[in-house]
């Protein structure tokens, strides 16, 4: 990248200088000035489509509308954070912003006025292109110059189709709203500061919880994204399999390199950590360092997930022999774990109970655990201690989305008490670890870990396994494997 500081020559070290974000500047001189303010062509684009999320997002604008009558709501995007001094990391909007704009500019704010007449009048608040007479564009770190152009506010209205105004002046407007209002926490510390005698920690809440559940259900623009997740995480993990040799003479970074080059190819990034588990670190639930050994003879558990342009992330997960041929031990804890997601997949249909693939899977992992001598029956006691939890560990799943987790601040009754219904997009992903220091198993049985995550779509007529592109049962991984491998 570009140096962020340019350091005064020797000629100019006892002029004066300007402090800015990044670094120390020479004072700029008038010739200077005036030559950066001129000679510039004009970029302002016209007649724009609308993105397509545009008419989706004003829908679900409208439901925030209804359900807060009245109440000024502001939803931040966010800003972007330091990763070290004058570095930051890549932004990425909050969930609620994007929901709700199909937009992902960094500062911005949406924000819901409520009319005399009902309803309310939503505008995006942007920050505009950059002053060419004051010299922003240039001078300023997050200028056009050094980060590159952005939408001007004409093009932000036709874009995502609702009026656009400079963020600059959000906070000072904030500050003059009267009437109750609601802000989503978390992202923008200067637009809590302008509403801190506005809102309530109570109200705020609601407002989280509401935009959380507003996500329960995806319609068909959503669908169609996480559809694009899964499809390019399957590429990418096709394209991890033809490289295990190199990972085998390096490490799971050239795994997780592997799967990233994929992300970044066909879409924003990765949804979240690449979680690339070689033999006993597959016990470990959250393995992210993936600075260990890929060695032949051992499983990798890969659960990774590319992030669309539009934020919208697969999680899927695979298990595969590094050699591409499990061994008769890693078989049978793999065919337990397969039968287990079989029978949660199966249980997800409108009108179930959530809980019941999770339920469904358990019960599959407890027999199998009590048939193998490791726990003692019957089924029913162990699963009503939940003994089995001990390999087990972690629920069969979650909601799926703009976030990994989505849908978090929904309230208990609305997801995991929940009756499922068609557009409803959820993980099923039993696993079964046994850690390398567990006593209470056989010696083969310890450092093996195996998850199978897939990510599915409730339908009216029952369910679609939108990673299906991915094989799952143990013969077809080897074969798909061997293919790739040539």
């Amino acid at each position: 990248m570009a140096e962020a500081q340019d350091k005064p020559d020797a000629a100019q070290e006892d002029k004066p200088v300007k402090k800015r974000k990044n670094g120390l500047y020479p004072a700029v001189s008038e010739e200077l000035a005036a030559v950066m303010k001129s000679g510039w062509a004009d970029t302002e684009r016209h007649g724009l489509d609308p993105i397509k999320q545009a008419p989706y997002a004003a829908a679900r604008r409208a439901a925030l509308s209804a359900r807060f009558p009245g109440e000024r709501i502001v939803v931040p995007a966010g800003n972007l954070r330091t990763r070290s001094n004058d570095t930051e990391y890549p932004f990425r909007a909050s969930s609620e912003y994007v929901h709700l704009t199909g937009d992902q500019t960094q500062d911005a704010v949406l924000v819901l006025e409520p009319l005399a007449e009902g309803g309310h009048q939503a505008t995006t608040y942007l920050l505009p292109r950059s002053d060419r007479n004051s010299g922003e564009f240039w001078l300023d770190g997050q200028g056009e110059l050094w980060v590159g152009r952005r939408n001007s506010l004409a093009e932000g209205e036709q874009l995502l189709g609702l009026p656009c105004k400079d963020v600059r002046k959000v906070a000072d407007e904030l500050r003059e709203a009267a009437g109750p209002v609601r802000v989503v926490r978390g992202h923008d510390a200067g637009v809590e500061a302008a509403l801190t005698d506005k809102v309530t920690a109570e109200r705020d809440a609601e407002l989280k919880v509401f935009l959380s559940e507003l996500r329960l259900v995806k319609d068909e623009y959503e669908v169609g994204e996480l559809q694009r997740a899964c499809d390019s995480t399957a590429r990418g993990f096709e394209d991890v399999v033809k490289v295990l040799d190199k990972a085998e003479a390096t490490s799971e970074r050239w795994i997780e390199g592997t799967f990233f080059l994929r992300a970044r190819v066909e879409g924003n990034d990765v949804g979240y950590g690449s979680i690339c588990a070689a033999g006993p670190h597959a016990t470990t639930l959250h393995w992210v360092r993936n600075d260990g050994p890929v060695r032949s003879g051992e499983l990798l558990l890969l659960d990774a997930g590319v992030e669309t342009t539009t934020l919208y992330t697969a999680d899927v997960t695979r298990t595969l022999p590094v050699n591409g041929r499990f061994s008769p031990l890693q078989r049978k804890v793999y065919d337990a774990v397969y039968d287990a997601q079989q029978a949660g997949i199966e249980a997800v249909k409108p009108g179930a109970a959530y809980r019941d693939f999770h339920e469904a899977a358990q019960r599959v992992l407890a027999e199998r655990l009590v048939a193998w001598g490791l726990l003692d029956g019957p089924v029913e006691r162990v699963l009503e201690l939940a003994l089995q939890r001990r390999w087990t560990l972690h629920g069969t799943g979650h909601m799926l989305g703009l976030d990994v987790h989505d849908c978090a601040q929904a309230r208990t009754e609305a997801y995991v008490d929940c009756t499922l219904e068609p557009g409803m997009v959820l993980t099923v992903e039993p696993g079964l670890y046994f850690q390398p220091d567990d006593l209470t198993v056989p010696a083969e049985y310890r450092g093996v870990g195996v998850r199978i995550e897939d990510d599915i779509l409730v339908t009216d007529g029952g369910a679609r396994n939108l990673s299906a592109g991915l094989p799952r049962q143990a013969d077809e991984v080897e074969a798909w494997m061997a293919a790739l491998r040539g």
